[in-house]
């Protein structure tokens, strides 16, 4: 097999999952990320951030410089160390803006972890270093997905209501923004309430990505008090 076709994609299958990316880093960023290890890890990051559980969701440097796919993307000759790479390539993101991180752990378990760089993430990445908590500590496993899953727009008429177009047309959107179980999750949770319509529904999944997923009922999530 040549490179070429090595090289060659077949193409997204039409159920594939989708990833949301903050909207500058695919406009004014874009423009100015002038290294390509630094954009493979900052697409890297924000990809792995949306297959976690819990709030607030980050990744650790150890977790990173394990992604095969990630070793193979930034160093595909191995010319240097992937790991090496990646931590050179995390550093430039931070110093960029794009990612935040703090440190976690102590002695030789100390090590970085990394969000996106908002004010909440950021604020809530200080506090867990300040907690002194170590990684291991930490919910950090990737959200592992039924075996069987009903299509959104099954789960939307059986629990919610009958489907029509405006409503079909909100579903699809709403699958390309949110991870896959948001939506999923979010229907269930206006069941629970008893409030059975697409405007609750979509409420939840805007206080969701402003917020971060709860852990009680109500959502919300224990003050955050320090940062950056």
């Amino acid at each position: 097999m040549s490179r070429d076709e090595r090289q060659t994609y077949a193409g997204f299958p039409n159920r594939v999952r989708r990833v949301p990316v903050p909207a500058p880093l695919l406009g004014s960023l874009l423009e100015r990320i002038d290294d390509l290890a630094e954009l493979k890890c900052t697409l890297r990051v924000v990809g792995l951030l949306s297959e976690k559980r819990g709030y607030p969701r980050f990744v650790t440097l150890g977790e990173l410089q394990a992604d095969r796919s990630l070793a193979l993307a930034v160093s595909p000759d191995g010319s240097l160390a992937a790991a090496e790479q990646i931590e050179q390539a995390l550093g430039r993101a931070v110093k960029r803006g794009t990612l935040a991180f703090a440190m976690v752990g102590s002695g030789k378990s100390r090590q970085p972890i990394f969000g996106l760089n908002t004010e909440s993430d950021r604020s809530a990445l200080s506090a867990i270093s300040k907690e002194g908590a170590r990684p291991h500590q930490m919910d950090t496993a990737p959200a592992q997905p039924p075996t069987e899953r009903l299509n959104i727009f099954a789960l939307y008429e059986q629990n919610i209501g009958l489907l029509s177009p405006m409503i079909a047309d909100e579903l699809r959107e709403a699958e390309g923004l949110y991870p896959e179980d948001w939506v999923e999750d979010a229907i269930k949770e206006a069941v629970t309430r008893n409030k059975r319509s697409w405007r609750y529904v979509a409420t939840i999944l805007d206080r969701w990505e402003r917020e971060g997923r709860g852990y009680g009922e109500s959502g919300q999530y224990p003050k955050k008090t320090a940062r950056f």
